[in-house]
């Protein structure tokens, strides 16, 4: 896939198919934003996410394949967020975020 503008699209299809509902489009549909902090973008024909300061990959360019490990790592961090979940919803959403993804 090299269209970046059917890229997210797409994506976010696989990942409802895999239970991923509360995805949505920022930045003009350039940024898809799974959790906060857990975005994933398409760019030279590569679907590459972050989560917090650490930028991933997807080695291929299918969205199967990116949506799969995305899920994976969205369902770990619903089970157990990470220690700077707390200080990025802090900041992005006001003291009221509590434990609210």
């Amino acid at each position: 896939m090299t269209d970046s503008r059917g890229a997210l699209p797409k994506l976010r299809v696989e990942l409802v198919g895999l239970g991923v509902t509360d995805a949505y489009e920022v930045c003009d549909d350039t940024i898809l934003s799974v959790w906060i902090g857990l975005v994933v973008t398409f760019r030279d024909g590569f679907y590459c996410w972050q989560e917090g300061v650490v930028k991933r990959r997807h080695l291929g360019t299918d969205p199967v394949g990116c949506a799969i490990r995305v899920a994976r790592r969205y369902a770990e961090l619903q089970a157990d967020a990470p220690p700077w979940w707390d200080e990025l919803a802090k900041t992005l959403r006001g003291g009221t975020a509590e434990h609210y993804p």
